[in-house]
């Protein structure tokens, strides 16, 4: 997310029709890339990103400047995020011990020899995103949101427990359990972080085609567009050297928001009166 300056917060409760254009343009994809690694799917992260930018922009004159403008957009969308109404994902995806079945399924399915071959990339990634994803799915939103605060956006225990509105130590103990809940399932399970793992992301392509969880033809997150691949290419090469699990969830895409919401926000606000920004 990019930084605000105060003085445009300033400028858009006094009317400033340019100054809330950028402070849309700016926090859009953060926003997104947070709604997206939290709900899983590009479509209930648009709609809770469209729904968190209303509650921001409507908000404005609330802001007291006690923290950075980003960490108290952060808040807003997190508050939104923890009560939503539960994502398409989530509802396909409810626990490990579901993951474990399913992924188990998949793999007496393909066989020894079936799947995809390394050389589908596309497919590979998809799968490898898809089931990752899957996998910070497992934890309960707080867990959830604990962890990618601190993994995937790299925020200290001092942002983190900001946003949340807890203290730095109980961050501490909930991200620390996010970490024991995943690393105990990743290192049991997962070929990218075990590479004696049974389950290789190769091997789930084929069967996730046949049962119709995969389509190649429409590929929800490896043709997402992105913001940059620098970090997320780091990152897939920490995987490989490190076998590190943060490596594999910051190696997902940079999620940029699929649209603009500035003319959007600009019609829903067209008839607002000034007093609600103030």
């Amino acid at each position: 997310m990019h930084s605000v300056p105060i003085e445009w917060i300033t400028q858009a409760t006094a009317g400033d029709q340019d100054a809330l254009d950028q402070i849309v343009q700016a926090i859009q994809d953060g926003i997104y890339g947070l709604a997206m690694r939290m709900l899983g799917h590009p479509d209930d992260a648009a709609d809770a990103t469209q729904e968190i930018l209303i509650k921001v922009i409507t908000h404005l004159g609330q802001f007291r400047g006690d923290s950075a403008v980003t960490t108290w957009v952060y808040r807003i969308a997190a508050n939104h995020l923890l009560s939503a109404r539960a994502s398409r994902r989530e509802q396909q995806t409810t626990s490990f011990q579901a993951l474990d079945t399913l992924l188990e399924a998949g793999l007496a399915m393909a066989g020894d020899d079936d799947g995809a071959t390394p050389h589908e990339y596309a497919l590979i990634e998809e799968m490898r995103i898809s089931c990752t994803q899957g996998m910070l799915l497992c934890l309960d939103r707080p867990h959830r949101l604990a962890f990618i605060l601190a993994v995937v956006f790299n925020l200290n225990s001092t942002e983190g427990a900001d946003i949340l509105a807890i203290s730095p130590a109980a961050f501490r103990q909930r991200l620390a359990r996010a970490r024991r809940m995943l690393r105990a399932f990743m290192e049991r399970r997962c070929g990218l972080i075990n590479p004696q793992a049974e389950c290789q992301c190769h091997r789930q392509v084929g069967p996730a085609i046949q049962v119709g969880m995969l389509n190649p033809q429409q590929l929800a997150y490896a043709s997402h567009p992105i913001l940059s691949d620098a970090e997320t290419t780091a990152a897939r090469a920490e995987i490989v050297a490190l076998g590190q699990i943060a490596g594999v969830f910051r190696s997902h895409p940079d999620y940029k928001s699929p649209t603009t919401y500035v003319e959007g926000i600009r019609r829903l606000l067209a008839n607002t009166p000034l007093r609600l920004l103030q």
